[in-house]
Formats: structure tokens, C-alpha cells, sequence
């Protein structure tokens, strides 16, 4: 058989292969991932749409008049607020943060606020992402996020100290978002290493909640820090399942499906067995809480559920090809579907 006669036939076996990979894909929807999952309980869920309005009141110019208004009840009191820094006064090395000393839930909390996108400084941080440039207690972490979060607790551990020796009965709670949920879930684990540096607190009095995170520790990392950090990610929300070089995704936004398809075939082809095994492979930190309110082949939103586990595989490795990867991203969106969830599960309890 001539060549000419066998071209045919490859580029419909070709045609085939691409066809059956586009259905996999389309077909694989962000439930799959935590279907065997455990419901999260309202105890342990309870502070997330709490913590959430903490990171939109970072945004605020002015706490006394916000534009994210929350209702009365859920606002945070202006005169909790212990320290607030902005650009300026971080230098470009994190994005703005506050701690708050909220008494009404026994917390002192350090909240850390997103990337914003024209700000160069910013961007270098979350772009400082090599393969296996910093190893940290016998696995890998994000580079750039790791330098941040270093700088933040040398900046506050004094100031964090004293307030814990003030309060000694209240918990330390790290919380951020998109960025900022990477520099906490690192931040936890520097605190965590240097309790002598916070008065020698116990590690059961610390915790992280990471909204949307980036990936940023190797897998050994964030199973045995599950204790402490938790990750709450929306549905199909991109950036947890973003392997490719974080730079190339944000500068392919204008193209960004083109990315997603391109990311898909790549992580679809990899095998799962050198996934798992690459130490230097990062994740999702913590235990993770999947807030998942759409089904396959649905527009309408459901009733959100929150799935709650600590998965060494299926640990958000394939993009969800999906309208609201970029959307399920936002702080409001996640605030939003995570009081509802947080209701709908304290009525059935």
C-alpha cells in the first residue's frame, strides 16, 4: 500500500483520537474530582464566609464605609484593627495585608489580599515559581510566595507575639486570597516551624484558610500540614489546578481558552504515576474544601454542597474546561457560595 493511500487513513485516526480526547474532556467536570469526598460539617466550615469578608475588607479604603458591604451583622469592627499596610509600606515584597483582632471569635487574624494584575511587583512574586528552587522541611515550596511569606513574618511576629500573650486563650488565623491564599498557606508553615518566635504557641492554636490558592507546596507538604492549612476552592476555579508556568498563563489571557485546551491535552497525556511521584510537583496546600454547586451539562446553579478531604491523588490535576474557570476564581463569588453552603448545611444539622 502506497503512502498517498495511507494518509487517509492516519489523519482519520488522528481525527478519531483528537474527538474521543475532546469528549473526555468536556465530559470531565470539577465534581469528579471530590465525588468520594466527605460532606464538610457547618463546625468546621463555619469561619470560611467569616474569613472571606476579612479579605474584601482589605480592598476598603475606608472600613467605616465600605463598598463590599456585608450585612450589619457580619462587618468588621473598624476599631479591631491592629495594623494595616499597603504598597508602600511592604515595599512591593507582599500585597497589603491587616491584622485584626477579632473578639467576637476568640481570633487574632492576619489577612493577606489578592494579585493585582498591574502591579509589577506583585506579579514577580507569584512569576518566581521554578521547579524545585526552594526546598522547605524536606519537600518543595513556591519560591516567590515563600520569600513573601518570610518577609511577613519577620515584619510581625513581634507584634503577633505580644498580641497572643495579651490573648492567650485566642487562636492565630491566616487568611488570604488568589496570591494572598499562597503566602498565608506558606506563612502558617514558617509559623509552625518558629512557634518559639510567637511565644511558643501551640500548633493546635494555628490555622490557614487559603481561598483560591495557587499551587504551592509538594504533595508530602501539604498531607502533613493538613492539620493547619485549608484550602476552599470554588467548582472549577482555574488557578488550584494550574500546573503550566504561571507566567505564560497570565500573559496568554487574551487567548486564555487557547491556554486551557493547550494545559488539558498536556496534563491528560502525563501519566498519573509521575505525577504522584515528582517530590518536587506542587499542589493545592492542606486539607481542601470543594465548594461545588453546578452539574455536568447544567447552566443553573444548585444549592452548594462542600466536599472535604485530604487527597494524596486527584488532588486538582486536570483544568476543567469549563465558562466559570476564571469566574468560580473571584473573592465575592467564593464569599457568596460559601455563606449559602454554610446555611443550607446548618438547616440540615
Amino acid at each position: 500500500m502506497s503512502l498517498a493511500c495511507c494518509l487517509p487513513i492516519l489523519e482519520c485516526v488522528y481525527c478519531l483520537a483528537c474527538a474521543r480526547w475532546v469528549w473526555k474532556r468536556c465530559i470531565y467536570a470539577a465534581g469528579h474530582e471530590s465525588q468520594d469526598w466527605g460532606l464538610a460539617t457547618a463546625d468546621e466550615f463555619q469561619p470560611i464566609p467569616r474569613l472571606c469578608r476579612g479579605v474584601l475588607a482589605v480592598y476598603e479604603d475606608d472600613l467605616r464605609n465600605p463598598i463590599w458591604a456585608p450585612p450589619d451583622g457580619y462587618r468588621m469592627n473598624p476599631d479591631w484593627v491592629v495594623l494595616r499596610k499597603d504598597y508602600e509600606d511592604t515595599e512591593g515584597r507582599v500585597t497589603p495585608y491587616l491584622v485584626y483582632l477579632d473578639h467576637d471569635n476568640a481570633d487574632v487574624v492576619l489577612i493577606v489580599r489578592g494579585l493585582t494584575m498591574g502591579r509589577e511587583s506583585d506579579r514577580a512574586i507569584l512569576f518566581d515559581n521554578k521547579l524545585g528552587k526552594a526546598p522547605f522541611d524536606g519537600g518543595y515550596v513556591h519560591n516567590g510566595l515563600y520569600k513573601a511569606a518570610q518577609w511577613v513574618f519577620d515584619a510581625e511576629h513581634e507584634l503577633l507575639k505580644g498580641l497572643l500573650e495579651d490573648y492567650p486563650t485566642y487562636k492565630l488565623t491566616f487568611a488570604g486570597h488568589s496570591l494572598g491564599a499562597g503566602v498565608v498557606a506558606l506563612l502558617t508553615l514558617v509559623a509552625v516551624q518558629n512557634r518559639d518566635m510567637l511565644g511558643y504557641i501551640e500548633r493546635k492554636r494555628i490555622r490557614c484558610y487559603a481561598m483560591a490558592p495557587p499551587r504551592c507546596m509538594s504533595l508530602n507538604l501539604a498531607v502533613r500540614y493538613a492539620d493547619v492549612v485549608n484550602s476552599v476552592v470554588l467548582q472549577d476555579d482555574f488557578l488550584p489546578r494550574t500546573t503550566a508556568d504561571l507566567e505564560d498563563v497570565f500573559k496568554s489571557l487574551i487567548c486564555l481558552p487557547c491556554l486551557l485546551c493547550v494545559m488539558c491535552l498536556k496534563d491528560t497525556c502525563m501519566m498519573e504515576e509521575k505525577m504522584i511521584t515528582d517530590p518536587r510537583r506542587l499542589y493545592a496546600p492542606g486539607r481542601v474544601y470543594h465548594i461545588v454547586e453546578r452539574k455536568p451539562f447544567r447552566f443553573q446553579r444548585f444549592p452548594p454542597v462542600v466536599r472535604t478531604a485530604v487527597p494524596v491523588d486527584r488532588r486538582f490535576e486536570h483544568i476543567i474546561l469549563s465558562c466559570n474557570a476564571i469566574s468560580d476564581h473571584g473573592i465575592i463569588w467564593i464569599e457568596r457560595e460559601s455563606q449559602i453552603a454554610l446555611d443550607v448545611s446548618s438547616s440540615i444539622s
